[in-house]
């Protein structure tokens, strides 16, 4: 195991990219501040393993970037893997309030301010901040690591500057990748349902589009799949879906071959829903032309992932911000060891194990 303590260091990523690296003896992790505060690496040490996805066609400076013009290209060609966070739209492009709001959102495309509050051997304290140009939303995270401990604890704050009441949505996009990511893996989570997307049909989907599956069997023309349980590169897949009814807001990751896993928990009333994605060379065409072998399960505010414009016609699930008004929250990722899987997270980050 390296060294004992904590520590911060400034970075260049892709020879211009402003970065800042946060480790201890168990964790590191990366932030993209030029690129939407991105957590792009989030490595297990003891094991020396990324357990984040990372795009074929790699990390890019997202330079004179047009969010206005055919967005979601834009977005899936600056797209690097890791983790976003989501605001204030998820999924497709629509117009809003007199503007387009881009695929996926602002925030996960501009560059973030940040200062080093804290780096001392006993704990590590960054502070990001942005103010975006389409919707007036001010945003803000503080990024904790202390020493000995497999938890990085993430704080946010967003604010609604403008005098009228909006509506948005919030979410985070950790994706996660090989060599962390295989068959061996199994996914435990805290919510009781899985509801199929009810556009997304792309072959091979293992769930019906729309339908509501107790988790963790979902099920298609009669064949029944244990969706808890990650299928191997061998094995096609395209899934898009989204869980609900959390008793709180969990889950866990875990290879049991590795014997680690990572966990995130997060506030259930600020994100009721979980996103469930799966892309495992699958998609034809642009962006994964059947290369990609990747997973995400995205804390999130609202669903489906198709546009705040449809959230507001389809489900009602879009946050409502008032002028001047803030929310907070905190999550906390972490690292745990196992080789049979999570009974559940604590608030605190206390891992509860499965015993066989």
């Amino acid at each position: 195991m390296s060294k004992s303590g904590c520590r911060v260091t400034e970075l260049l990523l892709a020879d211009s990219m402003r970065s800042i690296q946060l480790e201890n003896e168990y964790l590191s992790t990366t932030i993209l501040v030029d690129k939407g505060a991105d957590i792009y690496r989030l490595e297990y040490k003891p094991q020396g393993i990324d357990v984040l996805w990372k795009s074929p066609w790699g990390l890019t400076p997202p330079k004179g970037y047009f969010s206005n013009f055919r967005s979601m290209d834009n977005w899936l060609e600056l797209y690097e893997g890791g983790w976003q966070v989501i605001f204030p739209n998820g999924g497709e492009a629509c117009d809003y309030k007199g503007v387009e709001l881009n695929f996926h959102g602002e925030a996960s495309l501009v560059a973030w301010n940040y200062e080093i509050i804290e780096a001392s051997k006993d704990r590590v304290e960054v502070y990001l901040s942005t103010r975006l140009r389409r919707s007036p939303f001010r945003l803000e995270r503080t990024l904790l690591l202390e020493a000995a401990s497999p938890i990085l604890t993430i704080r946010e704050k967003i604010t609604n500057e403008s005098g009228e009441t909006l509506e948005a949505m919030w979410g985070h996009h950790p994706a996660y990748g090989a060599p962390f990511l295989g068959s061996d893996c199994r996914l435990d989570i805290g919510a009781v349902y899985l509801k199929a997307d009810d556009r997304d049909d792309t072959f091979p989907n293992p769930l019906t589009p729309g339908e509501r599956y107790r988790w963790s069997l979902g099920e298609r023309e009669g064949r029944s799949t244990d969706l808890s349980l990650v299928p191997g590169e061998q094995t096609p897949r395209h899934l898009l879906a989204y869980f609900d009814e959390f008793d709180s807001g969990w889950y866990g990751l875990t290879n049991t071959r590795l014997g680690f896993g990572v966990g995130l928990v997060w506030d259930s009333k600020v994100f009721p829903y979980a996103w469930f994605w799966q892309e495992m060379h699958a998609s034809s065409g642009f962006p994964w032309y059947k290369e990609a072998y990747v997973m995400a399960v995205e804390p999130f505010s609202s669903y489906p992932s198709q546009g705040l414009a449809n959230v507001i016609n389809k489900t009602g699930t879009q946050q409502i911000w008032q002028p001047r008004s803030s929310r907070e929250t905190e999550l906390k990722v972490l690292f745990y060891e196992s080789t049979t899987g999570i009974e559940r997270i604590e608030p605190d980050g206390k891992v509860w194990k499965r015993t066989g």
